[in-house]
């Protein structure tokens, strides 16, 4: 008898022990997997946002890429800050982004190219729209360079895809509200235009701020004031056609800034 409740105790310290041990192994997964699930998060919202793009619900498509926005930047903040970082998150991450910053920017300058009336170019190359997806191409070129690249840690080299996004829909979407940058989407020369310079900005050499602070020093993060005050105040005075405004503010920033990005 007193076999079989020494048995049962051990038994029971074992069995509970057991429960201890998947307990924590349940707590290890969440956290190595909480930064991947706020990147399938932005792949999520970056497929809704194209679905609603195609329908032509672009107020629904505007959410879904702050959506994607706010995920990816979370996504690698609670990587860095659990610890977390991974060979699969990075993966992960390009390929989300590749949906939500290089696919649907593509349809978006489909949609515009589409809507264009046949009078122009259009009625004699039809074929035309297809073009949009030139962003798409460079948009991926530009995940893949990145991915070898391990100097751009405080800085981008070209045009990220998210900025770029920003940028194409943004323009997009104030003049579908607003009737803004109409001479954009009212000529095909012009669209094709913004398509072949902004494809090369993704992939070009140029230095871009990005909001990674190197240092604590007021003079390390001047560029990053310098974007961060002058587009709130871009916003705040040009509201949705503000969108698009921040982009070329950030570019031309990164260009005046050039000796400090590094």
């Amino acid at each position: 008898m007193q076999v079989f409740l020494h048995t049962s105790k051990t038994s029971g310290f074992q069995l509970q022990a057991s429960n201890k041990k998947t307990y924590f192994c349940d707590m290890n997964f969440i956290k190595n997997n909480l930064a991947n699930a706020f990147t399938l998060g932005n792949l999520f919202s970056g497929c809704v946002g194209i679905v609603h793009l195609i329908s032509g619900d672009y107020q629904t498509t505007a959410i879904c890429i702050i959506i994607s926005l706010v995920l990816d930047f979370f996504d690698g903040f609670i990587a860095r800050a659990m610890n977390s970082s991974s060979n699969l998150g990075g993966q992960l991450d390009s390929l989300a982004d590749m949906v939500s910053f290089g696919f649907l920017p593509g349809i978006t300058m489909f949609v515009a190219l589409e809507h264009l009336t046949l009078s122009g170019l259009t009625e004699f190359i039809p074929w035309i729209k297809y073009l949009g997806f030139i962003i798409t191409l460079f948009s991926c070129l530009r995940l893949a360079i990145f991915n070898l690249d391990d100097d751009q840690k405080y800085y981008f080299k070209g045009l990220n895809t998210p900025s770029n996004t920003i940028l194409i829909f943004g323009l997009f979407y104030a003049f579908k509200e607003t009737g803004a940058f109409s001479f954009l989407f009212e000529n095909e020369i012009y669209l094709l235009i913004l398509i072949v310079v902004f494809s090369w900005l993704l992939i070009s050499p140029i230095k871009m701020i990005a909001m990674k602070f190197k240092s604590k020093q007021l003079k390390d993060n001047y560029p990053k004031l310098a974007l961060l005050i002058g587009g709130i105040l871009i916003l705040l005075i040009f509201k949705t056609v503000g969108i698009p405004l921040i982009i070329i503010y950030y570019i031309l920033i990164s260009l005046i800034f050039q000796k400090q990005l590094k």
